[in-house]
């Protein structure tokens, strides 16, 4: 997921509060964790309350019956028009952009940041502009990147007959831009891709923003929402089109600090805290978190930090949970744990794609899946559905 915005909107503040490392995992599931790259989570009801069970997580956590399954979040460089001129540090940002998968963009939903991300008076700058610029940003960097040897490929497909979405697909293809979003782009703008030397720029442009918006699909984290007039700039960033939180990073990052030093109980997405009679809040501190209350959680129900990422996940790439176990009766692996991990995978994913997920060697003898709820046997063309407990046997077994 990258985290992206021009300066000053609170994007930092945001990745801070996202990452903030609160709990331990076991299995940390990320190699390398370069400067600009974090560690966040999900938060999904875990299946140990339905199964009545006490489970013993190792690639994600479980705190009261609610799953945090870690995340890969890159906070990518603030971006300012220009960017894909390399104006800024926009020939760094867009590097960095690649890795994602989608976006959210933070925004200055109280209007007191100008395009540059240099302060201004409250409600002076529409935050839609700033969508606008991200959109038009993203699109002429594609857009250059398509151009190259474009004449060369025209000839490739008019002359030769080869295919342009295989072209566009190999040049592509480290972009995170795949054949399946080539085949959607073409059928909804409607272009001839067997004599795309007819095309005008417009017509690439078409094609370069319906790419941009399938490769790199985006949500509007509206932040600053507690500084007027946040709220009412909301509804305008509604109608753009694309999924828009309500959110408070400040507020955010406040809460897990004061979590971590033992003040409140909170876990991520709550939409209230519990003070700690052991470690009280001092009169400030107190001050602090009311205010958090009352102009944050109690008319927006959370932050917005924990919603954002969610929806991320769940919506925008359409994500499912699920708990792979070796016996299904136990819910248990070959060492004993109960409902160890829990996988973030794509919806559609079948029981073989699941078990190469695991490990290439579960694939490679896949004989049959269990779904645990209902003891069934499934093939390996099952698809899985979210929170399934899914127990795979096969002629191999990885250590």
């Amino acid at each position: 997921m990258g985290v992206v915005g021009k300066p000053n909107v609170g994007k930092s503040t945001f990745f801070s509060a996202a990452t903030l490392a609160h709990v331990a995992i076991a299995n940390y599931p990320f190699t390398t964790i370069k400067p600009n790259i974090g560690m966040g989570y999900v938060r999904t009801p875990c299946v140990c309350r339905e199964f009545n069970v006490t489970d013993s997580p190792g690639n994600s956590t479980c705190i009261n019956g609610i799953r945090l399954v870690p995340v890969e979040i890159v906070d990518c460089a603030g971006l300012v028009p220009g960017a894909w001129e390399g104006r800024g540090l926009g020939n760094q940002f867009l590097d960095e952009i690649r890795q994602a998968d989608a976006l959210i963009h933070i925004v200055d939903a109280s209007g007191s940041t100008d395009s540059e991300g240099k302060l201004c008076d409250a409600g002076s700058h529409d935050p839609r502009e700033d969508v606008r610029f991200l959109e038009h940003e993203l699109d002429m960097w594609l857009l250059q990147i398509i151009k190259k040897e474009w004449d060369r490929a025209v000839r490739r497909v008019e002359g030769a007959k080869e295919d342009l979405i295989i072209i566009l697909e190999d040049k592509l293809s480290g972009l995170g831009i795949r054949k399946d979003h080539l085949t959607s782009a073409k059928a909804k703008i409607n272009l001839n891709f067997e004599k795309p030397g007819s095309w005008s720029d417009d017509d690439l442009l078409k094609l370069v923003s319906e790419l941009r918006g399938q490769s790199k699909p985006l949500l509007i984290a509206a932040n600053k929402i507690d500084v007027p007039p946040a709220e009412n700039n909301l509804k305008l960033l509604d109608g753009m089109g694309h999924l828009v939180v309500p959110c408070c990073a400040e507020a955010e990052l406040a809460l897990r600090r004061a979590a971590e030093k033992g003040m409140v109980t909170y876990v991520p997405g709550d939409s209230n805290f519990r003070l700690n009679e052991k470690t009280p809040p001092n009169t400030d501190q107190l001050n602090a978190l009311t205010r958090i209350k009352e102009k944050v959680l109690l008319p927006f129900g959370s932050t917005g930090v924990q919603e954002s990422l969610n929806l991320a996940f769940f919506k925008l790439l359409q994500m499912i949970t699920v708990y792979p176990v070796e016996d299904p009766e136990k819910l248990t692996d070959h060492k004993g744990r109960v409902l160890p991990d829990a996988y973030l995978v794509p919806y559609g994913t079948t029981a073989k794609q699941f078990a190469s997920t695991i490990h290439s060697d579960l694939a490679a003898g896949f004989l049959y899946a269990t779904e645990v709820r209902s003891k069934m046997r499934v093939a390996d063309d099952y698809v899985l559905k979210d929170r399934d407990v899914i127990s795979i046997t096969s002629t191999k077994r990885h250590a």
